[in-house]
């Protein structure tokens, strides 16, 4: 694993628009003057489309130099090139709320992987639809919310949410096999800040019980996607995906096993990228800085 980042220290730039000459000069010409060290750097030329995205982490040396001197010398920078930014330090933890219904696989694997300090996320909060996992959420001494859904408190369900996000100050909603549809408004507002999963059998074996129904045409693949959420339906950027084979030999049961692991682990893999600010939106797809 490597170091964590130095609180204050060490900052992580990213950018995208329109290429042309000198992009890269003049990002470093600007670390230069503001005393920084370049730790990484990952650029991706889209010549498709003519867009330069990049990302660069690095540390500044001088002590006098904080984040918003950073941000208000880079101004002057982005306005020359129509650039679109983010600078933020790397040390600071993603504000996670992470929200889950019945299969408690994807959640038990972040709270750990973030106990174990393999994600530089927070998690303010549990929330849920049931009461399955309140006793989880106290062993890592998390705060549980339990908000039932129905098709009549759904409305009063979302304002709760949007109500602890904003009493929270979270950046980041993971939908851990949460199992309802967010309604179109809430996914406007969540807008490229809320990562959901699910298996990769869509749109084949959609509804109830999809690894009986992988199993019933043998299916020889297993596989999840993560993605951000959008009002499309399991249709946002997508973020990870992985598969891993199976065969016969396999019962429905060994299915769902093999499905949950792999669901869980390209789960992480989003968190963690998005956390470190490596995933860059580029209309319906992504630019991902592993």
């Amino acid at each position: 694993m490597s170091p964590r980042p130095q609180p204050g220290r060490e900052y992580v730039l990213t950018l995208s628009c329109p290429d042309s000459a000198g992009l890269v000069h003049a990002v470093s010409g600007f670390l230069v003057r503001n005393s920084g060290n370049i730790l990484e750097s990952q650029q991706f030329d889209d010549r498709l489309q003519g867009r330069f995205f990049m990302r660069v982490h690095f540390d500044v040396s001088d002590p006098n130099v904080q984040l918003e001197n950073l941000r208000y010398r880079f101004g002057p920078v982005a306005q020359a090139y129509g650039i679109s930014w983010a600078l933020s330090e790397a040390a600071t933890p993603t504000r996670t709320l992470i929200m889950v219904s019945k299969f408690g696989h994807c959640l038990n694997d972040l709270l750990f992987r973030r106990r174990t300090g393999a994600l530089n996320i927070e998690i303010p909060a549990i929330v849920s639809n049931h009461q399955d996992f309140e006793g989880l959420a106290e062993t890592y001494g998390i705060p549980f919310h339990h908000v039932p859904v129905t098709k009549d408190t759904k409305p009063e369900a979302e304002a709760r949410l949007l109500e602890l996000m904003r009493e929270l100050d979270i950046d980041l909603v993971v939908l851990a096999r949460y199992m309802q549809i967010l309604s179109d408004d809430l996914c406007k507002q969540l807008e490229g800040r809320a990562i959901n999963i699910h298996h990769s059998f869509l749109p084949s074996f959609k509804g109830a019980r999809p690894y009986d129904q992988a199993y019933q045409r043998g299916v020889k693949l297993v596989g999840a996607t993560a993605h951000y959420v959008t009002s499309d339906l399991d249709e946002g950027q997508i973020i990870e995906q992985d598969v891993v084979r199976v065969d016969h030999s396999l019962d429905p049961g060994e299915l769902v096993t093999v499905g949950r692991d792999v669901e869980a682990q390209v789960l992480a893999h989003a968190v963690k990228w998005h956390s470190e600010s490596r995933v860059m939106v580029d209309g319906n797809r992504t630019v991902v800085f592993r």
